[in-house]
């Protein structure tokens, strides 16, 4: 019963927060089919991601699960058990604790870690310098992240989120598989401060994978996502006469492996290197779009 009341309580927050469940789910860092399996009473919330909601929310969590409140370590009253200073509140009605970062605590925690990642390397990020980074204590990001795991886990899940979300922002409204392909093709060049930050977190959660199960598990998604995100515009393309009839699965993914290959030679190079450049990768996707998948031009 205990555990349908907190389900109930927690959609009552994500309808105050006036966004579908996929959505806050990906405010809170979770997996969305982690969510709905708790709203569904199929699976209990942790700790953790009470606090999540709670601080997205703007809730106490322990409006959440109805207990009685103690102290916050990021400021306010919450906890693993713990509860709201009243009650009587609804669990949409705001708290009486300061101001939370941009996003929320969490947010800035995920944020934090994944721009620690690019410059250190996700084993030489310490708990701690995260906790610096984002001027709070140690115990609030464990109340946040318990684990190192579930911070990593986190952290992937939010940058698959960012480079999804980037994608179908710069591609809205375009109708033209081949313009499309380039549009794609210019957001995976590392030419930017943020998308070179980008692309050293996916190249160290890249080696990472291979040693982790979730990170494995994550990895295999995102590219299972961005691989059919690539494939549905050749499809397209294909339709459209733009490019040539080709086996699409297969086009997909000798493209998105050239732009890894690529990507990871623009990265390690030392910067002005002849032929590892930026516009180097550019040219050469551009070149291999333009030999193995433009259709030839029938007025020629």
């Amino acid at each position: 019963m205990q555990q349908d009341e907190v389900a109930a309580r927690v959609r009552q927050v994500i309808d105050a927060a006036g966004v579908s469940a996929r959505e806050f789910a990906r405010r809170i860092v979770i997996d969305p089919s982690k969510l709905s399996r708790s709203l569904n009473g199929t699976r209990r919330f942790t700790a953790a991601e009470l606090a999540r909601i709670a601080d997205i929310g703007g809730v106490d969590v322990g409006l959440l699960i109805g207990a009685a409140g103690t102290a916050d370590p990021a400021g306010g009253t919450a906890g693993g058990a713990a509860s709201a200073v009243s009650p009587a509140r609804s669990p949409s009605a705001p708290r009486p604790a300061p101001p939370s970062p941009e996003g929320g605590r969490p947010l800035q925690i995920v944020r934090e870690t994944v721009r620690l990642i690019a410059e250190r390397g996700f084993h030489a990020v310490r708990v701690a310098d995260i906790a610096a980074a984002c001027h709070t204590s140690t115990a609030a990001i464990h109340y946040h992240f318990p684990g190192r795991d579930e911070l990593l886990e986190a952290a992937v899940r939010w940058c698959m989120d960012e480079d999804t979300r980037r994608r179908a922002d710069a591609t809205a409204g375009t109708r033209h598989a081949g313009d499309e392909l380039r549009l794609l093709i210019e957001l995976q060049t590392p030419r930017t401060e943020q998308q070179r930050r980008q692309w050293c977190v996916w190249l160290d959660l890249w080696a990472e994978a291979a040693r982790s199960t979730t990170v494995g598990r994550l990895h295999v998604e995102y590219y299972r996502q961005w691989r059919g995100t690539v494939a549905e515009v050749i499809r397209r393309g294909v339709e459209q006469g733009v490019f040539r009839p080709v086996d699409v699965d297969g086009a997909a993914l000798a493209l998105t492996a050239l732009i890894d290959g690529l990507a990871s030679q623009v990265l390690a190079a030392e910067p002005g290197s002849p032929g590892t450049g930026a516009q180097s990768m550019h040219d050469t996707l551009i070149a291999h779009v333009d030999a193995c998948l433009t259709a030839p031009d029938p007025s020629r």
